[in-house]
């Protein structure tokens, strides 16, 4: 199974996609959207959208993850990088793509072990989880963390899924013989 993770950004967006079997995970393949600073926002938008959705037939992935935004001082970059998310998050559904959302902490804290960890931290560690996709830095780099932060956390929903389904059937049995 594939996933794609995306660090949403209205200038440079990453995004890294995973392939996982099982428990294993297996870098797929990494990049940067651009937008052109030069156009209207609208554009840039479209661009955003058009792009990623370049990526998303290319790769084929059959979840998606999305980092959520922070609040920045300044109200107009914050609204504005509202829109990129909401274009990146439509990008996938539209393909009909499940997404989840996870927050910064979160995303560190899966990948290095630890909520307030530097991007250099998270490179690192990316690195070392997924040797085959290189010195990968910046917003790919985050975007692949997205991608393991979603592996894992969909893993161990997996599991807990399973214990419950188990135990339910174990109640079921005692429940027949009482």
């Amino acid at each position: 199974m594939r996933l794609i993770g995306i660090d949403p950004g209205l200038q440079r967006t990453g995004w890294g996609v995973l392939a996982v079997d099982g428990s294993r995970l297996s870098h797929v393949g990494h990049g940067v959207i651009v937008s052109d600073t030069k156009r209207p926002l609208a554009e840039r938008l479209r661009q955003l959208y058009e792009a990623l959705g370049d990526v998303l037939r290319k790769w084929q992935p059959v979840e998606a993850a999305v980092e959520e935004t922070f609040v920045n001082k300044n109200p107009t970059s914050t609204l504005k990088l509202g829109q990129a998310r909401g274009v990146l998050l439509l990008a996938p559904a539209m393909a009909g793509i499940p997404v989840s959302e996870y927050t910064p902490n979160l995303i560190k804290k899966s990948v290095v072990g630890t909520g307030h960890a530097q991007k250099e931290q998270v490179a690192m560690m990316v690195t070392t989880l997924l040797p085959a996709a290189g010195a990968v830095k910046g917003d790919a780099a985050d975007a692949l963390a997205v991608a393991i932060c979603h592996a894992h956390l969909r893993r161990n929903n997996e599991i807990i899924a399973q214990a419950e389904r188990k135990q339910g059937r174990s109640r079921m049995k005692s429940g027949m013989r009482a």
